[in-house]
């Protein structure tokens, strides 16, 4: 029953080239710190990673794929990164774009044991109808497009088969943890992540605090011990803020 590992590195070890990887987050909040390290640390490669987005340049996923680590994104959202965009357009990185809502739900279904599902969500679009690039040759013409979807009509309105999304591991992170891996996100941090600790073969928790069993208060559990794996307690977490805006003082006091 006691899961907790040593550190990142020794959580993420034998993770093997070419795994299919979920990673929890929203932009650059609430994202597995110290496991993206670790990766990048031990250079595993050719890896296929789900997450909403893909970090920045130089933190989250992004320093991953800055060392060439990762063959292929399935993502919603990859505008903060412009090393993304240039190894995605010569050819170096497969991108699968997944309307926001849907990915969710795809990783929901994968965690709940459902294959697919139907949603009216990007219906007669390139999402349905494919033809999206996927992967691009080196001087810019495509050679993969996304692939055609089932379409049925319910009540008189039409809906786009989607599949379900699991992963080989996946990497979590959390604020307080306790050793049987049950799990307690904090505010916005939470997003994407408990439905990544559902549907992982195998699921990695860092958090930020690791308490006695029992400390948690049953009913504030947001994802049981059952779907964790390994847990460690993470160290020097930074919480970037992806983009920051501020005002000038005389602007502030006008206003």
């Amino acid at each position: 029953m006691d899961k907790v590992v040593k550190s990142a590195v020794d959580a993420v070890r034998d993770i093997p080239n070419g795994a299919t990887i979920l990673a929890g987050g929203f932009g650059l909040c609430g994202i597995p710190e110290n496991a993206i390290a670790a990766l990048r640390e031990l250079g595993t490669k050719d890896l296929v990673f789900v997450s909403n987005n893909c970090g920045v340049d130089d933190f989250g996923l992004g320093i991953l794929l800055g060392n060439k680590q990762i063959r292929k994104m399935i993502s919603s959202y990859v505008g903060e990164n412009k090393d993304f965009e240039r190894q995605y357009l010569s050819g170096e990185l497969e991108v699968e774009l997944v309307p926001q809502g849907t990915l969710a739900e795809r990783i929901r279904a994968g965690g709940a044991g459902i294959p697919a599902f139907y949603t009216p969500t990007g219906v007669h679009t390139a999402v349905s109808d494919g033809g999206m690039p996927v992967l691009y040759e080196k001087d810019g013409s495509v050679k993969k497009y996304s692939s055609k979807k089932e379409i049925r009509s319910f009540d008189g309105k039409d809906y786009v088969l989607e599949p379900a999304i699991t992963g080989d591991y996946a990497i979590v992170k959390a604020w307080k943890g306790d050793r049987h891996g049950n799990l307690v996100y904090r505010h916005t941090a939470m997003n994407f992540n408990p439905m990544m600790a559902t549907a992982g073969k195998v699921t990695i928790a860092e958090v930020e605090e690791l308490v006695p069993v029992g400390a948690l208060e049953p009913d504030h559990i947001h994802t049981p011990g059952i779907f964790v794996h390994r847990i460690f307690q993470g160290e020097r977490y930074e919480k970037r803020i992806e983009r920051r805006t501020t005002r000038a003082a005389s602007e502030q006091k006008a206003g």
